[in-house]
């Protein structure tokens, strides 16, 4: 009996004794926090803090224990621990919501989101995670206002529309750098892989204040990855069930003398023709592309980052391959792409920086039998003083943009000699921005820049912005208004220019597009002490273009033809973000916008093409924390637009029908970083009708009868007088598809 209580004894000793306490007390702003999470790292072991914020967790003895504390809309804390020290004492976190992020594409200053005059949306990598994509391009599609548009059926170019403007007045930046612009706008926004971004910031409205032209209606911020902030080794590969398969490998590494860098390389690859809408063409263009990135620190006064893309794309007809690569056999538009960018920033000091960009495209494609080969050399220098004077915020700004663009079309034709001559532009500016913080609560933005284009002359943008906040800084109101303007290159820019069957048609020399745009902003912000965060976000938008360029598709079916307007063009709409985040790891984004565009001419008023009259978005988000498993249900729904047909014989409907794409991804998250993923994309199965390629059994137009103006005519064969035309366009064909990927990263 002795014995066995003995052992009872020495049992419980050594159960206490593997046991530790560890206390302490968590603080936000200086108030006790209630209902934080306490875990030890990697293991089930975990508790939640009172009232008062105190919290006492008993820890096995476990080797190098780390506590983890953590509450919504705060960023972690964590910290190893010693079973000599009971007591870690007070632990204060710190706010990391999205009104506390930093921006900087608003006003060219780093500055929290809550305190910046101009209302920039902000979207972290892991938004992006939620719906693995290549590129950037296809990422785009669950942000509310923004949508990706693809221009053609066969080869697969796009842009990104912004409140249901052209993609052309979209302007994308890669750390606040003009390297996505002209040539590089049709492919090069699908060329850069989704792995490289840190943070995407987005502007809705003209900000060519500040970024001169192309920013008319609105702009773009890649952020890319810091060495400092990246893992030291990372791994992400997925592939779909159409065959399609991405890579994207990072490395970070560092010199004896402080020098840190980041190497990252994207490889994706499509080789499976599919035709499942039975039109003979692709539904899906095939590629083959590979990106190279690398990023230098040097001690964190110079940042020089490199990017290399070369990219063979293809779509057509079934049978074709690269033999038919320029002939009138088989159909089929081939296009390589070579580009190189360099691109970085100087800080002087703290008030003095200086930002440089320099890129080289050189596209090889063929349109059927259409041959457009270009070359296009933009660099870029801006220099940045800022001046800090009582209650006002100097920024100045010197910038110059070269650009050398030569092609084998009429946009570079030299009327005195046999033979293109390149186009040269050299684009000076400066610009002026005094940021008045009138007291804590009031804060007026003023802008003007001045840019001399060496075709176009002289060019003023102004802009103001207004904010102001409640007492408790839980609601902002901002206003805004400015102007904005744009260089148009079609050729570069639009590709209906160059496929199909249509001929190009200048009526005029073409004039800088402007535009007056006017925005209103309130954002509300609700902590609420049952451990959630509401976040809502209303803006009302109007915007008058003047010299609006316009494709004319319908004076002749066989003709595209470019004209300034001879009339107004206004874009008004209204959009809503509601963003809730809740302690039990649910996260909902819902927004809608609501778009109402037209354009008036001549007394007749009319719905500009590739419009949506509505867009709604959403992001799901659900966190089991305990199984390590995350949900994410994302999509999106689109509203009617009007499509560009040929003429009115043509049976295409005028109109898209409404249409959603949605998605779901089951991630499971295993020790040491690894993360499992996979899930169903486009659920619904949605995709285009089947005859948005006209005459696809004719692509040459062999069999269509002209008259003596060029039009098609009427013919037992082709009863709606029609030629080959794939420019109908308003959503992929990629049809219902799963796909598995896996992460893994080493820190």
């Amino acid at each position: 009996m002795y014995r066995i209580l003995y052992i009872f004894f020495i049992f419980v000793k050594i159960s206490y004794a593997q046991v530790y306490p560890i206390t302490g007390k968590v603080f936000s702003e200086g108030y006790p926090l209630p209902g934080a999470s306490v875990i030890i790292s990697g293991t089930k072991i975990g508790t939640i803090t009172n009232q008062s914020g105190y919290f006492i967790i008993n820890v096995s003895k476990v080797k190098n224990p780390k506590i983890i504390i953590s509450y919504i809309g705060h960023k972690s804390f964590s910290q190893k621990i010693s079973y000599s020290r009971k007591n870690i004492g007070s632990i204060e976190l710190k706010l990391d919501d999205q009104l506390n992020e930093v921006v900087i594409s608003g006003t060219l200053k780093p500055v929290s989101k809550l305190n910046s005059p101009v209302p920039v949306e902000v979207y972290t990598k892991d938004f992006f995670k939620g719906n693995p994509a290549p590129s950037v391009f296809e990422s785009m599609g669950i942000i509310n206002g923004v949508r990706p548009q693809l221009n053609c059926n066969v080869c697969s170019t796009g842009d990104i529309h912004i409140n249901g403007q052209e993609g052309s007045y979209t302007m994308v930046l890669i750390d606040g750098l003009p390297i996505v612009s002209g040539l590089s706008s049709v492919y090069g926004l699908s060329g850069i892989p989704q792995s490289l971004i840190e943070q995407v910031e987005i502007v809705k409205g003209p900000a060519s204040t500040l970024y001169g032209s192309e920013a008319i209606g609105g702009l773009i911020n890649l952020i890319t990855k810091m060495p400092a902030n990246a893992s030291k080794f990372s791994f992400d590969s997925f592939t779909s069930g159409w065959g399609e398969i991405n890579t994207d490998l990072g490395y970070k590494y560092k010199s004896k003398n402080k020098i840190q860098g980041i190497l990252g390389i994207n490889y994706f690859n499509y080789s499976n023709p599919i035709d499942n809408n039975n039109d003979g063409f692709t539904d899906l263009t095939l590629v083959d592309r590979i990106s190279i990135f690398n990023k230098l620190d040097f001690k964190n006064k110079l940042s020089v980052a490199t990017r290399y893309i070369y990219e063979d794309r293809w779509g057509g007809q079934m049978n074709w391959s690269s033999s038919f690569r320029g002939g009138k056999e088989v159909y089929g538009e081939s296009i390589y792409t070579s580009r190189i960018e360099v691109f970085g920033k100087y800080d002087f000091n703290k008030n003095l920086f200086f930002q440089f960009s320099f890129n080289n495209h050189d596209q090889n494609s063929v349109y059927g039998s259409t041959i457009y080969n270009a070359k296009q050399s933009i660099g870029f220098g801006q220099l940045i003083w800022t001046k800090n004077l009582k209650i006002n915020s100097f920024l100045f700004g010197l910038a110059y943009r070269y650009t050398y663009y030569d092609d084998d079309t009429t946009a570079t034709f030299n009327e005195g000699s046999s033979s293109n001559m390149a186009e040269i532009t050299n684009l000076p500016g400066f610009f002026i921005q005094d940021e008045i913080k009138i007291n804590d609560l009031n804060t007026v933005l003023l802008g003007l820049r001045y840019d001399h284009n060496s075709i176009h002359g002289n060019i003023f943008t102004p802009r103001l912005n207004y904010k102001i906040t409640n007492q408790d800084k839980s609601s902002t109101v901002r206003f805004s208004i400015g102007s904005g303007y744009r260089i148009a290159k079609v050729f570069t820019e639009d590709h209906a220019a160059l496929t199909g069957a249509r001929d190009v048609v200048f009526l005029n020399d073409l004039k800088p597009e402007r535009s007056w745009n006017t925005n209103m902003n309130y954002v509300k912000k609700i902590y609420a002490k049952q451990g959630y965060i509401l976040d809502f976000d209303a803006s009302i938008f109007w915007t008058k273009f003047s010299n609006k360029i316009v494709p004319n598709y319908d004076i002749n079916p066989n003709l595209i033809i470019y004209d300034n307007l001879n009339g107004r063009s206004i874009t008004k709409g209204a959009s809503i973000n509601f963003n809730s985040l809740f302690n039990n790891g649910l996260r909902i984004n819902i927004g809608a916008t609501y778009i109402d565009s037209s354009i008036i001419e001549d007394g007749e008023e009319y719905t500009p093409y590739l419009t949506e009259s509505f867009q709604g978005v959403w992001k799901i988000e659900k966190k089991f924390i305990k199984s390590k498993y995350k949900i994410d249900f994302t999509g999106n729904i689109i509203g009617k637009m009007r499509l560009p047909r040929l003429g009115s014989l043509d049976p295409r409907d005028e109109f898209s029908p409404v249409f959603s794409i949605i998605n779901l991804q089951i991630t499971k998250s295993l020790k040491n970083n690894y993360e499992f993923y996979g899930g169903v994309k486009n659920i619904l199965n949605f995709t285009p009708a089947e005859n948005s390629i006209a005459r696809s059994f004719d692509p040459f137009d062999k069999k269509v009868l002209f008259d003596q103006n060029g039009n098609a005519t009427q013919t037992i064969e082709n009863p709606y007088a029609l030629t080959f035309d794939p420019s109908y366009v308003y959503a992929s064909n990629q049809g219902i598809r799963y796909f598995i990927g896996m992460r893994w990263s080493l820190d």
